[in-house]
């Protein structure tokens, strides 16, 4: 039997789980994906805390909501996955082969859950009693399990290798120089033998993710990033124009005066 705080506690934090959850599955951003993902992890380490495993608990939030999450998006940073890449379908069959493998292990651990017996009162007062927790945990992963717990950090060290691998690239000839650009360009032709427009016209703005205006006013599409374009993060104009406005209506104002 549970009190009342611990079933709100289970039902609140358990629904922003089972949220966070979805996210991760549904999140059309990897990086949204990664919190969703941290966020569970975080509310697993709150209920250790709550079922009174305090050190496995704080364990669980430093390590996989701290260490490995991050590792994980500094990976995400470090490749360049955008939500356009991940809906590329490389290996042919992959989708329904995961969904199926998914499905299965769902069902093995509905299975698994639905028989459990629990005889008597659950507690933690067995496992906390002398030597402690932490001893004990120490005497699980580094004697019975420490064959587990070192292929799992090879796992990881194979992980962030693997990243730096697919991030590196190997320059077969020398980097060309900005005269051999402008020659190219002059060479092949285009719309823009003078460089790119660049961003950040505007007076009142210099930033990377403000595009730059062709003489007709309109948006300069090659100013900004195309990244910045697929994550909708492109000032408008129009908040420039209205400023630009209230500085003219301003000027004429006290000119009149």
């Amino acid at each position: 039997m549970t009190g009342t705080g611990e079933a709100w506690l289970f039902w609140i934090l358990g629904t922003v789980a089972v949220l966070g959850s979805l996210g991760l599955l549904f999140a059309r951003k990897a990086v949204h994906a990664a919190l969703g993902m941290g966020a569970v992890m975080v509310i697993l380490g709150i209920f250790y805390l709550a079922l009174e495993a305090p050190f496995l608990g704080v364990v669980h939030i430093f390590v996989y909501s701290g260490a490995v999450m991050m590792l994980f998006v500094f990976v995400l940073m470090l490749v360049g996955v955008d939500h356009s890449d991940s809906l590329v379908e490389t290996i042919r069959g992959h989708k329904v082969t995961s969904f199926i493998f998914t499905a299965g292990l769902a069902l093995l651990l509905l299975t698994a859950v639905a028989s459990v017996t629990v005889t008597g009162k659950p507690s933690l007062a067995e496992v906390n009693a002398d030597p402690g927790n932490v001893p004990g945990m120490a005497n699980l992963i580094f004697g019975r399990y420490v064959w587990v717990f070192e292929v799992t950090s090879a796992l990881l060290i194979t992980a962030a290798l693997g990243a730096m691998v697919l991030a590196h690239r190997e320059r077969l000839a020398p980097k060309p120089t900005q005269r051999q650009w402008s020659e190219r360009r002059f060479r092949e032709g285009g719309d823009f033998l003078a460089g790119l427009p660049v961003p950040g016209v505007y007076a009142r703005h210099n930033a990377v993710d403000t595009p730059a205006l062709l003489p007709d006013g309109s948006i300069a599409e090659a100013s900004v990033s195309r990244v910045l374009n697929a994550r909708g993060q492109v000032n408008e104009p129009g908040q420039f124009s209205s400023a630009e406005l209230n500085v003219e209506r301003e000027i004429e104002e006290g000119s009149e005066r």
